[in-house]
């Protein structure tokens, strides 16, 4: 009956106000549940009994309260999607505490026979089933106690995850955020203007004036140079607009902002309380003459102002974590907006990988910053606070400790401004170290053919060494700045003391003051600790920031570049455009006038501006002058088709409405008839990442039926006949793009090498160096003699020996045959079995459970074990040394007692503030060895790990990234390694630091009170069940973070090399859609791993706050055998311990789920390798020396579980034989040329090459002696030298030569680097034509003696083509040469040609032989290709291509 029993109704009161504003909301019923009736059923118990033994005015206060518990029960709970209050969870739990109290008078009174027992006896039982069921919210769906409970019993899944509040979405967030960003960006842009138009002043001109001749000429010369370089260095950072993104977030989410830095407040001004109640309590111990009840009275305080600061601070975490993850979201959005519509000016400053990073660790680095945001005004505040009691406590001495402060200040500024540095440098190598990565990726076939992988992997591990260097550097500077930290408290609470106990005799130190300060110098320690870890946090986010404004500043395209009216169909007036600002035109003065309905072609030379003439048309192209118009939509068809990673049938409907009759006509007249019969899962099978598992053909008719289905009213067609078959061209042409095709009534712009169409288009443009030299119908161009005429004389030979057959239109059956021929996907690997096989890249594989304890040993093996025990022994002494120095504390204040009213001697003084000074430097350089032997540690780890997963990639067989997407390689480069290189090394630290701390804490309360060790026990057992729950939960959540978050990067790198065409087609909004969708499934892992972080903190926080309780009571208890400088130690310990167990938690799981990336990396560095690249068996330095071939039974067989693709082949090749292969689909064509490549092993028989079995060597022996020219030219970023010779073992001249021979000689002469002329990702800087001819300079400097073609000119120019023939035709004429034909026509004057049919040999004799067996297979070929039987081989036809 005293003031307990009003606090649990006070804070019911308080609370009311917003339970009834839940209840006017609009009301929507959710059924009984056995739950709710439970609980209404003990509520009503509990008011009984309650009512029994209360007096009258509580008594009918009480019965209004239930009345206003059960209302708000009742709107709260009958209510779907709603979780139970934590108001009235909180209400019940302060009923138990302060009925404990009562229920002890209660009990007394009914043993003093005051009260019979019946009526006390439910009372407190029935409250604690209260307080229990509370803890249960009814709704488990939505209740995070519910999913922990589920992660803990099995791995969560993503259907597990809740759904996303409208508000929570990224839609939403990018609105908001995106309104804003225009607004601040046209400020900057303003800013910007304003800066740059602004008279320079007159001083420059008075320098020149003030300079003395008397002054030395040559330093004024220097000096002048040196700034002349700072100020272009500024003048580059400061030419685009910047200081506008922070603005933009900070509005943005100005709310989260505001109702966090309200938490944030009042929890720093309760943390002040718990000082001031330790006073009271060590007063108390001090003065036995206080009454009993005053000491429970502050325990039970203590616990309340605990718990109170806990509620809020969870509050505002909750808050922070939930506006970092909404900032992370707006700025990858908006990057990936802006990537759309990016310029190509902008896009060539950051290349895909560039962008990636600015997705993934950029805007990571944001949302980090964002959750500690508040910290900025909450550390001075706590720090003003803090000295502000400790003046209270021990006046001006103070002040040394704050001086000390200050001095630090400046250190800590240095510091931050190096890290600063090292961060920039690290992040320029991260960027060109992905760079590279992505390359290989992209071209690790050709790495393989040519035996490139170990110039590559040198050329990776040297910027690795030295992106590592600058990590090093980085930690050890990290290491002084916490070597400064750890000594801070020390060296400032000695300071204070020793100032305090010098200034004046008078001044002794006893517990009351030396403890109360202790406790207020441990609040100080967190601001001052984490002031240098924001700052340098935000020093890494000012670096990220800038290169996220510079981005997202950037020009866009010009949507005005084309105008849509309604006079033409296409026009350009006067066109001069370039690439991008500065460079020398592509096209000049072009002047075109399109009618509607009309077919045009472009033709031209390699190089003449063909593509360039489309791009512009798309309005891709920097204009310098001139204006182009297209009437209606557009529908583009690249040279190099761009496939999805989605079904057929997807990538055909691109996003439009399926009307099945017109698909079906578009898929028949775009021959994808036949192929569908050969693909697993027809139209549903799904095509791999850049088309992998379609040939080249088969690629281009997928982009041209994309074209066609999109029914758009111009269509740009960028040579989409070059990569078929003539035959399957033909039947495009017919039916498709000519006169008589689907499209015959659109407008058609065809850029074409094919002179057989050209007859039968309304006008020819003819290009020669970006200029427009003639226009006309072919008849009339022909008749004047111009450049086309020659043109024709040259090129149009070999076309006329068909001409018979480009008369009439072939059978249809015949096309089927043919295309059967041309498809000779990857996936004619495919078993029987994979008839489901639409599925080719399987969902990426996850770890589920508890991570394995071999996880930890690999990266503490990869550390070192010298440095791991090293550094954990410093730490551990480093501990010792904090307890001693506190004990010692303890200790000295037992001397105010000792001395009490007597002269403190002086030497006594001395060796005080001595001993505790020592303790104290101590600590700081135990801590700073520690953490230099685990920066060396971990940086030994990083190289290790990132050296493994990079050497395992690169000897991985090439089916696994047939299946793989490159974004979950990348994904291992880029997050995972980054999480290796800075995350763990931070989370182990603070890990052990955390482990130490808590041990340390336990220690000194159980010195002090021996009987807490009795409490120890359950609370550990509790905590470790806590911990085990949540571990498992967060673990999982984050496991599917990663795992949800590579499908962003696949479909933003996905996004980024097909712009080209989804800007032309308009599909912007769609991609985006598709963009905010991926996201959103990845915050729905995100937000329940905030959500478990808040159920574990709020819990764990309640058992420190118990650890407090406790170490109080037995404080209090055995107050008269404890020395108050014990009490003191214990208690300003235990209110340490609640933060230190949380953050041991966090640390753990923090630990576990970062070392998930080394579980990652191992994943792929543990991949089955193929054949070793070196074996003892060496092969002589000059063989092959004949290039004599011979297959002897060769068996192959794509994995040991399926079918045969090659039945015992036997057949011999001689010296200098010239060999055509040909065979329909699934033959075995390319099964064949990887089979001498071992890109596959054989399972029975041998590959004999000068007598040498291929097996018995090393892949590198046998993969450099071999030359290939693949289909698609490759090459990769870096120099054209590089490209052409990565591992520099051919001189200049050498290389001139085959420059020379490859007809690129006077191109590359003219280039301004020459041979070091930079080639852009995907030699996107290069037409194809060019890159074709440089993939032949690859093979010429080779030198090799067997040469495999496979059809390598389908994507070339005449022109190109006649040069690539005859240099081939000349240079390897002492070769061995095999040709995978495509189109019959161009093996037709081989030695020999092999048909294969269905993985064996069927003919295998000259052509002529062949072509005269009426019943032979390739008769039947020949006659469908519409070649003579029985005629000799036309001369004029190249003997390879």
């Amino acid at each position: 009956r005293t003031v307990l029993v009003w606090l649990p109704l006070a804070f019911l009161w308080l609370c009311a106000p917003w339970h009834f504003a839940t209840l006017c909301r609009k009301p929507a019923k959710a059924p009984l549940s056995k739950l709710y009736i439970c609980k209404q059923v003990t509520l009503i118990i509990q008011q009984q009994s309650f009512e029994n033994i209360s007096s009258e005015i509580v008594q009918r206060t009480t019965s209004t309260e239930t009345m206003v518990v059960m209302l708000c029960q009742e709107c709260v709970r009958r209510r779907p999607r709603c979780v139970d209050s934590g108001s009235l969870f909180v209400f019940w739990l302060l009923q138990v505490l302060c009925a404990v109290f009562q229920f002890q008078t209660l009990l007394r009174d009914a043993l003093n026979k005051v009260l019979t027992p019946a009526l006390t006896a439910p009372h407190l039982p029935v409250l604690r089933i209260i307080a229990c069921i509370c803890c249960f919210g009814q709704n488990d769906q939505y209740d995070s106690t519910f999913m922990v409970i589920k992660g803990f019993k099995r791995p969560l899944v993503q259907e597990d995850m809740w759904d996303l509040n409208e508000k929570d979405s990224t839609q939403t967030i990018c609105q908001e955020f995106e309104d804003i960003m225009t607004k601040e960006l046209k400020k900057a842009h303003s800013r910007l203007q304003k800066k740059q138009n602004k008279p320079k002043t007159k001083t420059d001109h008075q320098n020149g004036l003030a300079k003395g001749v008397s002054q030395d000429v040559l330093v004024m010369e220097e000096m002048g140079k040196k700034k002349e370089k700072k100020k272009k260095k500024k003048d580059s950072e400061s030419n685009y607009p910047n200081s506008w993104l922070v603005p933009t977030i900070a509005k943005t989410f100005k709310g989260v902002l505001l109702e966090s830095a309200l938490f944030k407040l009042i929890q720093d001004l309760l943390s002040f309380a718990s000082p001031q109640l330790l006073k009271l309590m060590i007063s108390f111990t001090q003065d036995t003459t206080s009454h009993a009840w005053t000491g429970y009275l502050y325990a039970v305080l203590l616990l309340v102002v605990a718990f109170l600061q806990s509620v809020f601070l969870q509050q505002y975490f909750q808050r922070c974590f939930i506006l970092g993850m909404k900032v992370r979201t707006a700025l990858m959005a908006a990057v990936y907006k802006k990537a759309l519509v990016v310029s190509n000016d902008s896009r060539k400053e950051s290349t895909a990988g560039e962008i990636v990073n600015l997705m993934s660790a950029d805007a990571q680095r944001f949302n980090d910053v964002t959750n500690f945001i508040h910290l900025l005004w909450s550390c001075p505040l706590q720090i003003i606070l803090a000295i502000a009691f400790l003046w209270i406590e021990l006046g001006p001495s103070v002040l040394a400790g704050l001086l000390t402060m200050v001095l630090l200040v400046p250190i800590n500024g240095w510091l931050a401004t190096k890290s600063r540095g090292f961060q920039v440098e690290n992040m320029k190598f991260k960027d060109k170290r992905m760079k590279i990565v992505n390359d290989i990726l992209n071209g690790i076939k050709v790495l393989k053919y040519y035996a490139w992988e170990s110039s590559f992997e040198a050329q990776v591990q040297e910027i690795r060494e030295k992106e590592l260097k600058v990590m090093r550097k980085f930690a050890y500077l990290s290491s002084v700045s916490t070597f400064i930290f750890s000594c801070a408290p020390a060296i400032v609470s000695l300071a204070t003391f020793a100032v305090f106990v010098s200034v004046s005799p008078d001044n002794i130190l006893d517990a009351e003051k030396a403890f109360t300060s202790i406790s207020l110098f441990n609040i100080l320690r967190f601001p001052l600790a984490m002031l240098p870890q924001l700052i340098s946090t935000m020093v890494q986010t000012t670096v990220s920031k800038k290169r996220l404004e510079k981005f997202l500043s950037g020009d866009d395209l010009d949507t005005m570049a084309v105008t849509r009216d309604d006079s033409v169909a296409v026009s350009m007036t006067d066109g001069t455009y370039a690439w991008e600002r500065g460079t020398e035109p592509v096209l000049k003065n072009v002047s075109l006038d399109i009618k509607p309905g009309r077919l045009v072609a472009v033709v031209g030379a390699v190089g003449s501006g063909k593509t360039s003439l489309i791009s512009a048309l798309l309005g891709e192209l920097h204009s310098l002058k001139g204006r182009i118009n297209i009437k209606g939509s557009v529908a583009y068809v690249p040279q190099q088709a761009w496939i999805q990673n989605a079904t057929l049938k997807d990538n055909i409907l691109f996003g439009s409405n399926l009307y099945e009759e017109r698909y079906l006509s578009v898929v028949d007249a775009c021959a994808l008839g036949p192929d569908l019969d050969l693909l697993p899962g027809r139209d549903h099978t799904e095509i791999g990442e850049k088309g992998i598992n379609l040939s080249g053909g088969q690629k281009q008719r997928v982009s041209l039926a994309r074209a066609v289905y999109s029914s758009a009213d111009v269509y740009l067609l960028d040579d989409p006949l070059s990569a078929v078959d003539s035959h399957v061209g033909k039947h495009l042409f017919e039916r498709v793009i000519g006169p008589k095709g689907l499209l015959k009534d659109k407008t058609r712009i065809l850029v074409t090498h094919g002179i057989g169409f050209l007859p039968y288009v309304d006008e020819i443009v003819v290009l020669v160096n970006g200029v427009v030299s003639e226009v006309g119908s072919y008849d009339g161009l022909r008749a004047s003699k111009g450049a086309f005429s020659e043109f024709l004389e040259t090129y149009g030979k070999e076309e006329s020996n068909n001409a018979d057959a480009r008369k009439g239109l072939s059978p249809i059956q015949h096309l089927h045959f043919l295309l059967r021929l041309e498809y000779y996907s990857v996936r004619s690997k495919k078993d029987s079995g994979d008839k489901k096989g639409q599925r080719l890249i399987e969902k990426e594989a996850m770890e589920t459970g508890r991570v394995k304890f071999s996880v930890y040993l690999q990266y503490l093996r990869s550390m070192g074990w010298c440095f791991v025990t090293w550094s954990f022994l410093f730490y551990f002494i480093q501990n010792v040394a904090v307890i001693g120095q506190n004990l010692w504390l303890s200790d000295w204040t037992e001397d105010s007692v000792k001395y009490f009213n007597t002269t403190y001697p002086t030497h006594i003084r001395d060796m005080r503030i001595g001993v505790f000074g020592a303790l104290g430097l101590a600590q700081g350089f135990l801590v700073f060895f520690g953490t230099i032997l685990l920066a060396d540690g971990s940086i030994s780890a990083s190289r290790t790990l990132h050296t493994n997963l990079l050497s395992n990639i690169l000897k991985v067989p090439m089916v696994f990234f047939d299946t793989t997407p490159s974004g979950r390689i990348v994904n291992r480069f880029a997050k995972d390694i980054f999480t290796v290189d800075e995350m763990i090394p931070m989370s182990f630290r603070s890990w052990i630091l955390c482990l130490l701390g808590v041990l340390g804490t336990l220690f000194i309360i159980c010195l002090a009170t021996p009987i807490f060790t009795a409490v120890i026990v359950p609370m550990a057992i509790v905590y470790y069940f806590v911990q085990r729950f949540y571990v498992a939960t967060s673990r999982q959540l984050r496991r599917l973070d990663s795992v949800s978050r590579s499908p962003i990067y696949s479909h933003f790198g996905e996004t980024v090399s097909g712009l080209s065409v989804i800007r032309a087609y308009g599909h912007q909004k769609r991609f985006l859609k598709q963009n905010e969708d991926t996201i959103d499934q990845n915050l729905k892992s995100v937000y329940p791993w905030i959500v478990s972080n808040r159920w574990l903190a709020m819990r764990l926080e309640s058992l420190g706050n118990l650890v407090v309780f406790f170490a109080a009571l037995f404080a209090v208890i055995s107050r008269d055998s404890l020395k108050s400088g014990l009490v003191g130690l214990s208690i300003s310990y235990a209110l340490n311990v609640t933060q230190t167990l949380n953050w041991l938690v966090r640390m753990t799981s923090e630990l576990e789920t970062n070392i998930v990336a080394v579980e990652r990396v191992r994943e792929y560095a543990e991949i089955e390798n193929e054949a070793p690249w070196i074996t003892s068996n060496r092969p002589p330095d000059d063989w092959p020396t004949a290039g004599n071939i011979g297959l002897d039974n060769y068996k192959v067989r794509y994995r040991p579980e399926l079918e045969l693709i090659l039945h015992g082949i036997t057949c011999d090749i001689a010296s200098t034989e010239k060999i055509g292969i040909v065979g329909r689909t699934g033959a075995g064509k390319s099964s064949l040329t990887n089979c001498l490549f071992r890109i596959i092993e054989a399972s029975e028989g041998r590959i004999l090459i000068d007598g040498i079995d291929i097996s018995t060597l090393g892949l590198h022996d046998l993969r450099s002696r071999l030359t290939i020219i693949p289909q698609d030219p490759v090459l990769f970023s870096g120099t054209l030298r590089m490209n052409l010779d990565p591992f520099e073992k051919s001189s200049d001249e050498e290389i001139w030569s085959v420059l020379e021979l490859a007809h690129l000689k006077d191109y590359v002469r003219g280039l301004p680097a020459g041979l070091q002329h930079e080639v852009s990702e995907g030699g996107e800087n290069l037409s194809v034509g060019q890159r074709q001819l440089l993939c032949l300079a690859r093979a010429l400097l080779r030198k090799s003696r067997i040469l495999i073609l496979d059809e390598a000119t389908a994507a070339v120019d005449l022109e190109t083509d006649d040069l690539i023939q005859n240099t081939i035709r000349r240079e390897f004429s002492h070769c061995t040469v095999l040709t995978i034909a495509h189109r019959l026509n161009t093996i037709l004057d081989s030695s020999r040609v092999m048909v294969l049919d269905s993985g064996k040999i069927v003919e295998f004799d000259s052509p002529s032989v062949l072509l005269n067996n009426q019943q032979g297979h390739f008769y039947s070929m020949a006659k469908d290709a519409g070649i003579r039987g029985g005629t000799s081989a036309p001369k004029n036809i190249s003997s390879v291509l």
